[in-house]
């Protein structure tokens, strides 16, 4: 695990291993392909994402497939971060974007006490553009304004099997990108211990 602090707030970067990412491509095309599936677990009125299509994953899909490598992560990233553990890890909801050519997520944050993004697939060129800056379909995260000695931005250039973690008020941003195919994540929020998560605790 790497964690960075950029500007302030820290983030995770960590690596999915395959069989979860084939696992949650797998339960996402199952749920896409069914009408009354896609209905039901139709998560979009519930986000702000300009997207394709959100499928929120089931809690059952959750525990058996997903809570074991979320909860261990989230600890790795408590301990090099605080140097504190949690007992109690609750994840409130788990989701998966579809995100199409000219598709984008506006600046944004979430509930819960920590979020987490993940790449499933991502689209060959990315990135391509006009511009020397290469932001199509990466995600920003904002904190405060720039100044002397202090960056407000932090760029990631997604890549399959990169999992972001974050603190949810940490505002962020994914940019349209203009090549075909699909750029598929999924994202997560969770609450932590009030103990680790209260600042004025200690």
């Amino acid at each position: 695990m790497k964690v960075v602090s950029p500007f302030g707030p820290k983030i995770g970067i960590i690596k999915i291993p395959k069989k979860i990412i084939n696992q949650i491509n797998k339960e996402f095309e199952k749920i896409i392909k069914n009408k009354n599936l896609s209905k039901k677990n139709d998560y979009s009125k519930k986000l702000v994402g300009q997207v394709k299509q959100e499928i929120e994953l089931s809690k059952s899909f959750i525990n058996k497939h997903l809570k074991k490598f979320i909860n261990e992560n989230i600890n790795k990233f408590l301990k090099r971060a605080l140097n504190k553990k949690s007992n109690k890890i609750k994840i409130k909801n788990l989701w998966v974007v579809k995100q199409l050519k000219n598709d984008y997520n506006p600046i944004h944050f979430h509930n819960g006490d920590l979020s987490g993004v993940g790449y499933l697939k991502i689209p060959k060129n990315l990135t391509k553009g006009n511009k020397k800056l290469k932001t199509n379909g990466t995600i920003d995260f904002i904190h405060g304004s720039k100044s002397f000695l202090s960056n407000s931005i932090y760029n990631h250039i997604p890549k399959v099997g990169d999992l972001i973690l974050f603190p949810n008020y940490l505002m962020h941003t994914a940019y349209p990108f203009k090549k075909d195919g699909e750029r598929r994540s999924f994202s997560f929020n969770l609450e932590v211990d009030k103990k680790v998560s209260n600042i004025f605790n200690d």
